[in-house]
């Protein structure tokens, strides 16, 4: 399924770089990507997070969105462990929200779990890492 499949939702909040809320009250995680932390109380807020949460916002926050759900996810009824439904985020313009935060340095590929676009998202990171855009550049190695 491409981005035609997928349901329309309206983003009513954005929590950080990778997790949005769509009404009437749904948290979805990005699949795939994993921004720098903002709002885990056990950690400071990483290098780049705000960076990436602003993006996000101005990217999605009080838009319709498609949500497009991953069959690997199936099994888990598309939920991770929070409960939060994960999904991958197109734009109204057809671009993919989660692909764009990891093609301009907002986030990591997350690729410790499976996912359909798993090599894609490895490639994005690399030719964003070879260009130092976004956390690439402004932030130290870990």
């Amino acid at each position: 399924a491409g981005a035609q499949a997928g349901e329309l939702r309206k983003v009513i909040r954005v929590v950080d770089g990778d997790t949005i809320v769509v009404s009437p009250n749904e948290k979805v995680r990005l699949i795939g990507v994993n921004t720098p932390e903002t709002k885990d109380p056990k950690k400071t807020v990483e290098c780049f997070g705000k960076e990436a949460t602003q993006f996000t916002r101005d990217a999605v926050e009080g838009k319709t969105i498609r949500l497009v759900m991953d069959e690997v996810n199936t099994k888990r009824r598309h939920k991770d462990r929070f409960r939060r439904t994960l999904a991958y985020a197109y734009l109204e313009d057809g671009t993919m929200l989660n692909a764009e935060l990891i093609r301009q340095g907002y986030a990591h590929a997350e690729i410790r779990f499976p996912f359909g676009h798993r090599g894609e998202f490895r490639e994005l990171e690399k030719s964003a890492r070879a260009q130092s855009v976004g956390l690439w550049a402004n932030c130290p190695l870990r």
